[in-house]
């Protein structure tokens, strides 16, 4: 069975995608760093292949993960927002969950 191109790229914009609240972790410092994503279920992938390839514009995380191995970093999913948000109203509660979970966890900002 083969799908046309038009049908995959239409199936793909039409993908239900989460956004929400991470943290990362170094179990070896006890440091986190709290980022935020339109598409947090993806997120860690891009994250861990910046870091191991040193391309990271997260200054802090990326002399942290070359400084430890990566098996002391881990990535949690802290809060997920509703699908059912506006793109304007998921930008505002993005934006504020991050603050507080900077604030909870004494996290930097990614």
């Amino acid at each position: 069975m083969t799908t046309s191109r038009k049908t995959l790229i239409a199936e793909y914009k039409e993908r239900v995608t989460i956004a929400g609240v991470y943290a990362v972790i170094c179990s070896a410092t006890g440091q986190a760093w709290v980022g935020k994503s339109r598409h947090i279920d993806t997120e860690q992938n891009g994250l861990w292949f910046a870091l191991r390839h040193g391309g990271s514009p997260y200054r802090s995380l990326q002399a942290a993960w070359k400084a430890h191995a990566p098996e002391d970093f881990r990535f949690e999913q802290l809060d997920r927002l509703p699908e059912d948000l506006s793109d304007l109203r998921r930008k505002d509660e993005l934006v504020s969950r991050a603050k507080l979970w900077i604030a909870r966890l004494g996290a930097e900002a990614l």
